[in-house]
């Protein structure tokens, strides 16, 4: 057997996030692993983040040429020797891991994403744990943007082939972030609960709270997403810019779920909970990451994506529901990657998750992407200073009021 397979994907080779079309080898799969032939990825704002080097203050340096992309779908062409849980011909996908320890509590208990030791991401990461080998050995795991994906069978995802195949991405990650801390924190029929931001993550939480049996806020900067929060099935919608509808929904959530990606101050959005009430941080941002990494306080708290079991109960969740639970998504080639990022970058105003369709890209795709690096921002915020001040915020510090 060959020590690699040949693959194309999609790699920017520097910060400023110029994709082109790359020939790349992935490993040639194990006795324990499965060839996926990819048909969709999405497009997180994280993936944004990670290829601009947003995170390289934290130690997070992407090696480039790099390829993002952890929201995997397409379909099982070929499995190793034992596996067990997939078939050739199965849909699959794969979120935002490919390994973790597999020896820690956490792990044992089904949230990888915990893993003492440290899981291994999707993109960006060293293969630290022995099942997420890559190639050049060494070298970081590459992301979904691409045509073949190689993967433990213990970090697949079954999709069932009633749901659709494009929409399934998102739920990997999407999903899972808006759908973990729910499980977590005990949402329950009758619970109030406020979704701040309607991007990827927020749609996706309006929906999957409303499923719960919870009554949903949705809350936005404006006007303009009434309509579609409304349709998505949120009961009220507030403007977070207006002053009397901010005041009239004073003290009237139980929790509000986080998810605006860039730096900005939550103090507008206290008001809007009880007592008791709590903020669920999820968004990339330097509070979210003050809270997960010193503890938020008992009003905020910080909460990152989700372990493969609950992932495999969500997609099934999405897929019995009725109707299905889907994310709002456009399906885009891969030419237009470069547009992608930037309106991600200016704060997705249209609210859609963006998905690659991976049959665009071929041999054929070399040459054809012409469209300008997207214009990006600089990194606000993604640094030590901005997340210990914001840590100190928390912790009630009076000097950094």
């Amino acid at each position: 057997m060959a020590p690699t397979i040949d693959v194309i994907g999609m790699a920017c080779t520097d910060e400023k996030c110029d994709f082109q079309p790359i020939k790349f080898q992935r490993r040639a799969p194990g006795a324990e692993d499965i060839v996926i032939d990819m048909k969709y990825c999405g497009v997180c704002h994280t993936d944004v983040h990670f290829s601009a080097s947003h995170f390289a203050a934290f130690g997070m340096k992407p090696e480039y040429p790099f390829i993002p992309g952890h929201e995997l779908a397409g379909i099982c062409v070929e499995v190793g020797s034992s596996v067990q849980k997939f078939k050739v011909g199965d849909h699959v996908g794969v979120g935002c891991m490919v390994d973790s320890c597999q020896q820690c509590a956490q792990c044992l208990a089904g949230n990888e994403q915990k893993c003492k030791k440290e899981n291994t991401g999707t993109y960006g990461k060293a293969d630290a744990h022995g099942r997420a080998a890559v190639w050049p050995p060494e070298s970081q795991t590459k992301g979904g943007y691409c045509t073949r994906m190689v993967v433990h069978e213990k970090f697949g995802i079954y999709i069932p082939k009633s749901y659709p195949l494009e929409c399934a991405g998102p739920v990997f990650c999407a999903g899972i972030t808006m759908y973990d801390p729910m499980v977590e924190h005990g949402f329950k029929a009758g619970n109030r609960v406020g979704i701040v931001g309607l991007g990827g993550l927020g749609q996706m939480g309006v929906k999957l709270a409303k499923e719960l049996g919870c009554v949903v806020s949705a809350i936005s900067r404006g006007k303009q997403k009434e309509a579609a929060a409304r349709r998505m099935g949120a009961t009220t919608f507030v403007d977070a810019k207006s002053a009397a509808d901010m005041a009239q929904n004073a003290k009237s959530l139980d929790f509000i779920i986080n998810t605006i990606p860039a730096h900005h101050t939550i103090d507008p959005y206290m008001p809007l909970l009880t007592e008791s009430g709590k903020m669920i941080m999820v968004g990339a941002c330097p509070t979210m990451y003050a809270a997960f990494l010193f503890g938020g306080n008992k009003k905020v708290c910080a909460s990152l994506i989700g372990g493969v079991k609950r992932t495999e109960e969500l997609i099934i969740l999405c897929d019995k529901a009725s109707p299905k639970i889907q994310p709002e998504v456009a399906v885009k080639t891969v030419q237009e990657i470069n547009a992608i990022y930037e309106i991600l970058d200016k704060g997705n105003d249209n609210g859609v998750r963006y998905v690659l369709d991976l049959g665009s890209l071929s041999e054929a795709t070399f040459g054809t992407c012409k469209a300008p690096p997207p214009a990006l921002k600089a990194a606000q915020g993604m640094d030590f200073k901005t997340v210990l001040s914001e840590a100190l915020k928390l912790m009630g510090c009076p000097c950094c009021k």
